[in-house]
Formats: C-alpha cells, structure tokens, sequence
C-alpha cells in the first residue's frame, strides 16, 4: 500500500508538471502604431449623373427604356493594394449592406486602422463568396430580406435591383434584375448544382495615400448603365426580366457588373 501511495503521487506530480509546462500561446501581432481611416460613400449615377428614381427616362444599348424603383447589394473582402506589392485586407467588417432608399447604409466606416502609406488600387468582391454567405447569418433588417430562396442555393442576394421597362408601347412590364448564388439544371428541370456568382472588381483609378490620423473619404459610385451596356448587350427581351433562376442571364450580368463601379472621389 505504502510503494502504492508512492505511485499515485509520482504519476500526480507528473500531471501537475505537465499542466505547468503547457505551451504558451503567441503573443499577438504588434498592431502599426502609425495609421488611419477610412470611410466609404456610396453613390448610384446613370450616365455621369445622379440616379432619378420611379423615371421612365433611361434607355439601355438595346433600345429598352427602363426606370429603377430600388437598388440594394452587398460589397465584401475590401482590399488596399500596396505600392510595393502587400495589401491590407479590411477585417473589422468583411462585409458592408447598401441599400439607396437608407441613406446610414451609404457611409461605411471600416474601423480598421489603415497603416499609413501610398495604395495604388483597391479591390473587392461583389456580393458575397459562397464559402462566407450563409443562411440566416443575419437576423434583422434591413439584411434579412435580402434572404436569397433555400431551393436556390440559399445565403443572401448579391444585389437585388428592381424597376420597370417599356416592352411595347404602352406595355410597362416589372423586372427583377437579382443576382445570387446560381444553379445548374439537368434535362427534367431538377436542381444538380450550384455556381458561385460573386466576383472581383477593381476600382480603376484607386490610387491613394494615407497619414498617420488621417481620414480618407472615399466615394464608391456604381455607374447602372454599366449593368445593361457592356461588355453584353442586355435586352429585356432576351435575357429576361426575372433572373434569379437563369445562370446564363446571371453570368451575363456579372460580366457587365465587373466595370460598372468607379471612384467618384477621394478626400
């Protein structure tokens, strides 16, 4: 009992030993101590000028003449490209909700601290890659209503742009221009797939630098002709008017969407 009780408190000692030698975790990366801020605005124009909503007054390539009724989209995985080849990846919020009709969601205050330094361009992604957009990772509006069909691939829409074109005289039909996560059909009409939509836009003209306390203004313009110009020529007619469940009109607009955003100013 005695060589026992000698064990038992060998083979403790050993425990007590090894949680004392359980390997520290990293200390965490130095935050720059030199840096600024940024914060996005969002403008809607259609050729050079502000968007006029409910207005039977625009005409696409096509001859189509359409008016927009609401605009709303994600943007996600903001990234400062560097001069000399690194980049900053805005990380305080990956994602960031715009909806024209609520004018809190056109100024975006990143929060992060940018280090300071010459930015030759900025990047981001269209929506929201598939891998992050997830059901009912939001909870309140406006963001829940943005909720893109389960059957359809789920997580959220990319952008969701509404309004109305004149298909004949006298003839105002609705369309849902939405973009999301895309599907693939087999012979029956079942379901066999699914495409990840959202892409990557490079905002031409990007170019900035940033001090130590200083706050950059930058506005984000979305040019909406863009969308039904080029490089396809979008007709309602043939692309469709609803397009949710067509991933052929969808991959046109995503090619369109690809250039259809600017930089209005940076301040």
């Amino acid at each position: 009992m005695k060589n026992l009780s000698i064990i038992s408190l060998f083979f403790i000692g050993l425990l007590f030993a090894s949680c004392d030698k359980e390997t520290p975790l990293p200390d965490p990366q130095p935050q720059p101590s030199n840096t600024g801020s940024i914060v996005f605005k969002f403008a809607h124009n259609v050729n050079g000028l502000a968007l006029v909503k409910d207005s039977m007054m625009y005409t696409n390539t096509a001859g189509n003449k359409y008016e927009i009724n609401e605009i709303k989209y994600f943007i996600s995985d903001v990234i400062l490209h560097n001069a000399n080849g690194t980049y900053y990846s805005i990380s305080n919020t990956d994602k960031h909700y715009v909806d024209n009709d609520i004018a809190s969601t056109l100024t975006w205050n990143v929060g992060d601290n940018i280090p300071e330094g010459s930015y030759d361009s900025i990047t981001f992604t269209f929506g929201i890659t598939m891998a992050k957009n997830i059901s009912n990772m939001f909870v309140n509006a406006p963001e829940i209503y943005m909720a893109w069909p389960e059957p359809l691939g789920g997580g959220y829409h990319y952008l969701m742009m509404n309004g109305k074109w004149e298909k004949a005289v006298d003839t105002i039909n609705n369309f849902n221009f939405h973009i999301g996560i895309g599907q693939t059909y087999d012979g029956l009409g079942n379901i066999i797939g699914f495409v990840d939509n959202a892409f990557k836009v490079k905002l031409p003209a990007s170019a900035f630098s940033i001090s130590t306390s200083q706050t950059r203004v930058i506005q984000i313009v979305m040019n909406i002709e863009s969308w039904f110009n080029s490089p396809i020529v979008w007709d309602f007619n043939i692309q469709g008017e609803n397009i949710m469940q067509s991933q052929s009109a969808m991959s046109d607009a995503c090619k369109n969407g690809a250039d259809a955003f600017s930089i209005g100013y940076i301040n």
